[in-house]
């Protein structure tokens, strides 16, 4: 099935909604009419069954009632399409103002029935309306006789059929205009959404920081202005840390790979020793080897990044997993004389490997860039519902402006040292990667030639 404007939904709604209320407006004029000529007629009707028992009331006698007829046809006119008729007790017919429209049987259930309520009468394709009433004169013997006052109705049908007909004409005519009148209001209400849909078009991958001007829309659409500029601000972010890591890898990749090329054109170019050919190898295989390491550091940075990353969480010793790492980077630290220190201890629920990797991340780089004769401390606080790990180590100062961005992929301080056989430029970066998998946080401190790492993981809990 084809899909369904707004704006037509919105005008077939409109015009549905209009055409039921002039639908029940109609219906309540047209009742009221009717009402009051119901109304109407039965005033004229009790007036002349009024008048017909007061004339009968006077005549005394049966040979009376011819007398009467002269009241009683004076009381009807005006009216040609009243009739009266007078039944006997033995419902002999004792005036009439006319031949009978109706049967002297309908005549008689009415009154026996409905006596002085206004009854209907239908004789072949004509209607009346009228009174039917038990009289009690000095007439026949003081019996009751029955009085019926009627009235055709076929000028009330007739006004009543030509006024329907004129108020459905008008209210189709009606039901029409509403819904051009929807249309174009609702053609008029959507604008906004046409200028949200042109303003947008405008957003393409070179121009992410484009932003909907949500002062000028409506109420009801700011929010959704709002929501979009945000998911465009997210994208655009996406987008630039996207970019800038397609950079930053075609730009780390790019030396060694020029290295490799440059030594085995080298090694090409003229005959050589074994031995010759050996070194160039070798030198070969380290290069290998760190972009071996680059390329796995990536892997695993956009597996943490995309919620790939699930680490098998088991119950770790902090401690055990600091000496273990003196004991692995002990070599490097006594070649620069540093000393590595550990103070408390603390429980943690998180994968023994991905832990270990971050820590050692922090312990590699404090070492790295510790002055020599200096000490590296790791401090383990236990507290209420976290354990906080503290790094330390003295030596230079990083700028405040630095302390965030030393978390990025390939972010160095110091822009000349591009190329480092020390580290890809990751460490950090999958250590805060690691930290966030384990729910937990990362900052980092610098003042006066020290500089402090703190990670905050949560506290494990009693199963």
């Amino acid at each position: 099935m084809g899909r369904i404007s707004i704006t037509r939904r919105l005008t077939l709604l409109f015009s549905l909604a209009s055409t039921l209320v002039l639908l029940a407006l109609g219906l309540v004029i047209a009742g009221s009419v009717e009402k009051h000529f119901e109304e109407q007629d039965l005033e004229v009707l009790q007036d002349k069954m009024e008048q017909t028992r007061n004339a009968l009331l006077r005549s005394g006698s049966l040979n009376g009632v011819d007398q009467t007829h002269g009241s009683m046809d004076h009381s009807i006119g005006g009216h040609h399409s009243l009739e009266i008729v007078v039944l006997g007790s033995h419902q002999e017919l004792l005036f009439s103002s006319a031949t009978p429209s109706f049967a002297v049987s309908d005549l008689l259930d009415a009154a026996r029935r409905t006596p002085g309520r206004p009854v209907i009468w239908k004789r072949a394709d004509q209607s009346y309306r009228g009174l039917a009433l038990p009289v009690t004169s000095g007439i026949d013997g003081g019996n009751s006789m029955v009085v019926a006052v009627a009235m055709d109705m076929l000028h009330h049908e007739s006004f009543m059929r030509s006024f329907q007909w004129t108020l459905w004409l008008f209210m189709a005519g009606a039901s029409l205009l509403t819904g051009l009148l929807g249309w174009t209001v609702v053609k008029h209400g959507l604008a906004p959404l046409r200028t949200m849909r042109d303003q947008t078009r405008v957003v393409t991958a070179q121009r992410l920081s484009h932003r909907l001007l949500v002062e000028s829309l409506p109420t009801e659409l700011c929010e959704l202005a709002q929501s979009l500029n945000e998911m465009l601000e997210r994208l655009e972010e996406a987008f630039m840390r996207l970019s800038g890591f397609s950079s930053d890898i075609a730009h780390e990749l790019r030396t060694p790979v020029s290295n490799l090329m440059t030594e085995t054109q080298v090694a090409l170019s003229r005959a050589r020793t074994a031995e010759a050919y050996r070194g160039i190898l070798e030198s070969n295989a380290e290069e290998f080897e760190r972009m071996a390491r680059m390329i796995s550091d990536m892997l695993l940075l956009a597996k943490s990044e995309n919620d790939l990353f699930v680490p098998h969480r088991q119950r770790v010793r902090l401690s055990t997993e600091v000496l273990a790492l003196f004991d692995y980077y002990d070599a490097v630290a006594d070649e620069k004389e540093l000393r590595l220190t550990l103070e408390g201890d603390g429980d943690v629920h998180a994968d023994q490997l991905m832990l270990r990797r971050g820590l050692g991340n922090l312990l590699s780089n404090a070492i790295r860039h510790a002055r020599r004769n200096s000490t590296v401390s790791f401090v383990i606080t236990d507290l209420a519902e976290v354990i906080d790990i503290s790094v330390t180590n003295t030596g230079d100062t990083i700028a405040p402006e630095f302390l965030d961005r030393i978390f990025d992929r390939f972010f160095r301080i110091d822009p000349s040292r591009q190329r480092s056989s020390e580290g890809t430029g990751l460490g950090l970066a999958i250590t805060r990667s690691i930290i966030v998998a384990h729910g937990g946080t990362i900052a980092a401190q610098s003042s006066v030639e020290k500089t402090v790492f703190t990670i905050r993981l949560p506290k494990i809990t009693k199963m």
